[in-house]
């Protein structure tokens, strides 16, 4: 049975991922923050985690990225999970009765308009996870509280969906990172994620650009991120997709010259994205 660390607990969307990722049975070892998820793989006490990268609403998770090269943590695959968000308390609750809502901070972003519409008055309070805030609502018999979260997390609190289509976009979607201590082999490779950063002169970036361009190599994604303590310094993340092996590793190649570091944080196959038209 594999062992997979989450940052969350059981009903979290990070669960949902992990399952979802992983078809067989697996044995989902909850963490309190990111930090602890890369510990537990940097100890060997987990051989993979599932770590969420960006959101389409939220945008990306700069101090992940942070972690994943800090601790030379390898991307072994990824997955997109379609994010619907529902409100939820204990029976008999009635959505008059509520005063506080609690969350996960990007869920309450990403529900910040029906928020503001249904319940202006209300005390948001900011959780560590989804999934804690129904369990909390669940635990401690809250009879004046809600909980904004997914399905799973009401059916394994046991709570009631007061209303559902919270997300502001109904095309809301959360990428994760299937992450492991070591790079893995993929004869389906046809995605990889990499850093790197240039010097301060001009057409820097533009040059690493062009050459994945011209060799054909699609970029699907560019993050910068600071370095902490070199001011207006950063590193470039970026994700490329290919057709053919052979142009990626020339391209790769050739941006060794325009770039003062480089790194390959993962090699792997491309996550579907099933676009929801709702």
């Amino acid at each position: 049975m594999k062992k997979i660390a989450i940052q969350g607990i059981a009903g979290s969307f990070h669960e949902d991922a992990a399952r979802r990722y992983f078809e067989d049975e697996i044995e989902v070892v909850e963490c309190k923050s990111f930090t602890s998820v890369c510990n537990l793989i940097d100890t060997d006490q987990v051989n993979i985690a599932v770590m969420a990268i960006e959101n389409s609403i939220a945008g990306s998770l700069l101090q992940n990225y942070a972690l994943i090269r800090d601790y030379h943590l390898k991307i072994i695959g990824e997955i997109y999970i379609h994010i619907q968000m529902h409100l939820m308390a204990n029976p008999g609750v009635a959505k008059e009765d509520i005063k506080t809502i609690y969350s996960h901070p990007i869920a309450i972003k990403q529900c910040a308009e029906y928020l503001e519409s249904q319940f202006p008055n209300v005390h948001i309070i900011e959780n560590q996870d989804t999934a804690a805030s129904g369990k909390l609502v669940h635990d401690q018999k809250l009879t004046d509280a809600a909980a904004i979260g997914n399905q799973r997390t009401a059916e394994l609190y046991e709570l009631d969906i007061l209303d559902s289509g919270l997300e502001t976009n109904r095309q809301n979607y959360t990428r994760f990172l299937i992450l492991s201590k070591h790079a893995r082999h993929n004869d389906l490779a046809n995605k990889a994620s990499v850093c790197f950063e240039v010097g301060h002169y001009y057409g820097a970036l533009a040059n690493v650009l062009n050459t994945f361009a011209e060799n054909k190599i699609n970029l699907t994604k560019i993050q910068s991120v600071p370095i902490i303590g070199k001011p207006n310094e950063y590193t470039f993340h970026i994700d490329v997709e290919w057709d053919s092996l052979e142009n990626y590793e020339k391209a790769l190649h050739a941006i060794l010259k325009n770039v003062s570091s480089l790194s390959v944080l993962g090699e792997y196959e491309r996550g579907e994205l099933a676009i929801h038209n709702q």
